[in-house]
């Protein structure tokens, strides 16, 4: 049975700042109140599973909480979903229940749900972090701490589910990835080791809260440490500036958002002054561009670490807030994952192989999903003997062990002249050039490569577009002639997702 919950500090909760939005916050007191308020309703109401409208709200947040504390599996929803795409995933999840906001409008897809309104307001007292308030809403018969009927969770195995988070379906129907308890706490501790996280970080972000990152990484990571977060609601720089400069000492973000950041520091004094004086700087969900990583750096002194993952693995690697934050990397193993780089046949690549040496990342470790919801085809498929997780991400290691992704093996991985290529290496060497505003690179069909180099390229200029010459002369000199450009298609902007994934497979249609 699990002897430790996920919130310690909401077991004596105090006045000590967990949750802000804007201007709507909750104390430890009162988020205990309101998810132990929200967790009596869901125990009485015999929920077996719960989804969850996740909009970057208290709310949000407040009713993750409380189906973790009662035991109630969660699925977070994308309220930018179209119809097809929630309907499949309620059907898949047999939710009993849909958790929103009292103001949420809910589309049809959901109307056949039960409604549960979530209450993320306290009284007062409770509010402003009065110890008399939270200890009555976290000992009264509403939610009895560790012990009690809201708390169930507590007394629950490791193994148990707790989360059920869809993957972005690009290959088919999205999957639902069942996270145990085990995974998000393996995956949370890993991180306090790795980044030095204490209960005195007080973490910023703008990302949204129906997957692993903003949800996982940005909600339950600082509730689990006891420090807090300042949700920025919707992402800008003058956010950041804002909360970094009055108590933010970490930022978590996505390559697009960094890319940003390096736009605006030119013109932002007080945007390089709040990022300078921020302990940890964290980017993750896609690769940061080598060059964005070069500007934040030369502008604050601050470097921006990476780290990797996916929803069926949550954490796997990480640059260490004790190591070397080296441009292009991912870091190391995190502690209890255990990581190969196996070839076509999954034989594993030696270590000392050298760092052309391309390979697809497997991983085990506790950190791992159980199991894709109603698919044991597709589970069985994602695990090669041993335990080992194929993520189809393929990467190259440094002689120290640092891992470098070079890209995904279907849309990724490019075979030219019995060459393995991988397309981020390509991509970060195109954003070298003042030229290029975003890259991205693909392979296509050749008769006699077998595949070509084909780079996507949005310019800076639009009246002055790069030449395929100048791109190919460019990455002949700086990687190697063979993973040079061979064609060129010039592009207004490039396709992506709500993680500022760029979408390949949307490259060329439309």
């Amino acid at each position: 049975m699990d002897s430790e919950p996920l919130f310690p500090a909401l077991a004596a909760p105090g006045p000590a700042p967990a949750l802000t939005f804007g201007d709507r916050a909750l104390t430890y007191a009162g988020l205990a109140s309101a998810a132990g308020t929200l967790a009596s309703r869901l125990t009485a109401a015999g929920a077996t599973r719960v989804a969850v409208w996740a909009t970057p709200t208290l709310e949000t947040a407040v009713a993750v909480v409380a189906a973790l504390r009662a035991g109630v599996p969660a699925v977070p929803l994308n309220p930018k979903s179209g119809a097809a795409e929630l309907g499949h995933i309620v059907a898949d999840s047999e939710p009993s229940l849909v958790l929103a906001g009292a103001g949420d409008e809910l589309p049809e897809a959901l109307a056949g749900l039960g409604r549960v309104d979530v209450v993320a307001e306290v009284a007062d007292a409770g509010a402003s972090g009065s110890a008399d308030a939270g200890d009555a809403g976290a000992s009264g018969p509403a939610d009895t701490g560790a012990s009690g009927p809201a708390d169930a969770a507590a007394a629950l195995a490791p193994s148990s589910p707790a989360l059920i988070v869809y993957t972005s379906g690009t290959t088919g129907p999205p999957k639902g990835a069942v996270l145990s308890r085990r995974a998000i706490s393996s995956t949370l501790d890993a991180l306090e080791d790795a980044w030095q996280w204490t209960d005195a970080d007080v973490l910023v972000h703008g990302l949204p809260l129906f997957h692993v990152h903003g949800l996982i990484l940005g909600i339950l990571g600082p509730l689990r440490r006891g420090g807090s977060v300042r949700h920025l609601g919707r992402f800008s720089t003058e956010g950041v500036a804002r909360e970094l400069a009055t108590g933010g000492t970490m930022l978590f973000g996505v390559p697009t958002m960094y890319h940003r950041i390096a736009e605006a520091l030119p013109d932002e004094p007080e945007l390089v002054k709040a990022l300078s004086g921020a302990r940890l700087l964290v980017s993750g969900s896609a690769a940061l561009p080598v060059h964005d990583h070069e500007r934040i750096a030369s502008a604050t002194g601050r470097r921006v670490v990476e780290r990797y993952g996916m929803t069926e693995t949550l954490m796997n690697t990480s640059v260490r807030a004790d190591g070397e934050p080296r441009a292009g990397t991912v870091g190391v193993p995190l502690p209890g994952v255990e990581l190969r780089l196996v070839d076509e046949a999954e034989a594993e690549i030696p270590g000392d192989a050298g760092p052309e040496a391309v390979g697809e990342i497997q991983v085990r470790g506790p950190n791992l999903f159980t199991s894709y919801l109603n698919r044991p085809d597709a589970t069985e498929a994602a695990f090669a003997p041993g335990g080992w997780f194929r993520t189809g991400d393929m990467a190259v290691r440094d002689a120290d062990g640092y891992v470098r992704i070079v890209g995904r093996k279907a849309t990724d991985l490019i075979k030219s002249g019995g060459y393995k290529i991988g397309a981020g290496e390509i991509e970060n060497a195109l954003l070298e050039l003042p030229g290029v505003r975003e890259a991205a690179v693909t392979g296509e069909p050749d008769p006699d490569l077998g595949e070509r180099v084909v780079a996507w390229i949005a310019p800076a200029d639009p009246a002055l577009p790069p030449t395929l010459d100048a791109l190919a002369a460019h990455v002949a000199a700086r990687l190697a002639p063979h993973k040079r450009p061979r064609v060129l298609h010039l592009v207004d902007a490039l396709p992506r997702n709500d993680m500022g994934k760029i979408l390949k497979r949307a490259l060329g249609k439309g």
